[in-house]
């Protein structure tokens, strides 16, 4: 039975250093419903970067695999051990301009040290802006337009990474994305009533197209499934001796400097999630009275230090951050939070109760032979749904033809030469076309926002 709370009150834990630990089962009560499906859900998202970790670290499924589940843990880590409030992920948008940057590097050591960098270098930028508090005014210090272009150019990278993945199987990904697309943003099925049926098929939008998709692949022979029994065993000593820091040794200062560019970048969608996740909290938090939300920024830029840097020296970096926020997991869990504490105790059960059945159905072979043939359709569903979230995020900060024009071109340079070049040239569009006094434009509306609101 979960420990109660007083009404009112932040949810009880055992506090250690800013964190406090809510153990499953004692501080956390369980919701078998949601078990299974999230556990499925987060293993196929997840693993959905399994083959490209294969192809660009140059490693075998077994590594990839298990450097996957090692990611699910320190994801899990964020409710459990953290004691943060958001559904923890990874930071999406970065990745389409990320897998652009390895595709410049030769597979292996060199893209795993690349990536090792990469890991510190936001760790540690994290953990500065953490301790310093400085994360809100670094992020008015960057002019809006060139944050709108950053995120266009993840749009334009998921976008490009998709089409050129469109002809390996067409029917199949056209179905996915035509059913996720239309449950999460269409505009009709949103003025349907809302029904029990309705409501469950829009809060598990890629679910329902993954399975529909897996219909018409398998129809169409673009899928074959093979089930095998048993269990999977990591092979911990062949993963650490081919991708941890202790074994291929620490990347070169050249390597830190190479990335620092992109790892700046990645911080501002970072910090861009972290307002996301704020805003839907609040949101939560004038409606269920019984549970106090601690929505901490500082406390959240010390877990994602800790679980990027954890991930790096105990077996080896991903291809793509640890992040704050699962968005479209978010906004699920929220709304069931918001039916009430029968529905949900607290804000901690959500993430938890849909993250950890995943990690133990990460050891099972049947369950990993039935979503391996998936792992491309649930990658470009989050990749198409990252690039349409990006875009219509990006176009909604167009202030005028000058800025629209100048978010275009940041995101196209992002997307086709790297993050080093889009910043440069985003402040450097910023500076002839604008002005530095856009700057102070641009806070005096931000000013008047607040005034109004």
């Amino acid at each position: 039975m979960a420990k109660k709370r007083e009404y009112g009150a932040i949810h009880p834990g055992i506090k250690w250093g800013p964190f406090t630990m809510r153990i499953p089962g004692v501080h956390i009560g369980w919701t078998p419903s949601q078990l299974f499906q999230g556990g499925l859900l987060l293993l196929a998202t997840s693993g959905s970067v399994t083959p490209l970790v294969m192809q660009y670290f140059d490693v075998l499924f077994e590594v990839a695999w298990t450097l996957g589940l090692i990611f699910l843990f320190f994801v899990v880590a964020q409710t459990i051990f953290f004691g943060d409030v958001y559904a923890a992920g990874a930071i999406t948008p970065a990745l389409p301009i990320t897998l652009a940057f390895v595709a410049t590097l030769t597979p292996g050591v060199e893209v795993i040290h690349a990536l090792t960098a990469l890991y510190i270098m936001c760790a540690l930028i994290f953990l500065f802006f953490g301790a310093t508090g400085l994360g809100l005014k670094f992020n008015q210090l960057v002019p809006n337009v060139l944050k709108a272009g950053i995120i266009m150019g993840g749009a334009i990278a998921a976008f490009r990474t998709e089409l050129d993945r469109l002809p390996t199987m067409p029917f199949t990904l056209v179905t996915a994305w035509a059913i996720t697309l239309f449950l999460l943003y269409s505009l009709p099925f949103k003025q349907l009533s809302s029904t029990k049926l309705k409501i469950f098929v829009a809060g598990n939008a890629m679910l329902v197209g993954l399975v529909f998709a897996t219909g018409v692949g398998l129809l169409t022979g673009e899928l074959s499934f093979s089930l095998t029994w048993g269990f999977f065993i990591p092979p911990i000593a062949e993963t650490f001796s081919t991708l941890s820091i202790w074994s291929i040794g620490v990347p070169s200062w050249g390597v830190f400097l190479s990335v620092l560019p992109l790892a700046i970048l990645i911080y501002i969608l970072a910090f861009s999630d972290l307002l996301i996740g704020d805003t839907l909290m609040k949101g939560a938090d004038q409606i269920r009275k019984d549970e106090k939300i601690d929505v901490n920024a500082t406390r959240s830029h010390y877990a994602l230090a800790a679980r990027n840097f954890l991930q790096v020296i105990t077996v080896g970096p991903m291809l793509w951050m640890h992040g704050p926020i699962w968005v479209g997991v978010q906004v699920f869990i929220i709304e069931r939070y918001k039916q009430g504490r029968k529905i949900m105790d607290t804000i901690f059960a959500g993430p938890m109760n849909f993250y950890i059945l995943a990690i133990p159905l990460g050891f099972l072979l049947p369950v990993i032979s039935i979503i391996t043939p998936l792992f491309p359709v649930a990658l470009s569903v989050a990749l198409l749904l990252t690039g349409f979230a990006c875009a219509y995020v990006a176009m909604s900060m167009v202030e005028d033809q000058t800025t629209g024009g100048m978010i275009l071109i940041i995101g196209m340079v992002t997307a086709f030469l790297g993050a080093a070049w889009g910043l440069g040239v985003g402040l450097v569009l910023y500076i002839l076309l604008i002005g530095l006094t856009g700057k102070k434009e641009e806070k005096r509306k931000m000013e008047a926002d607040k005034e109004i609101s």
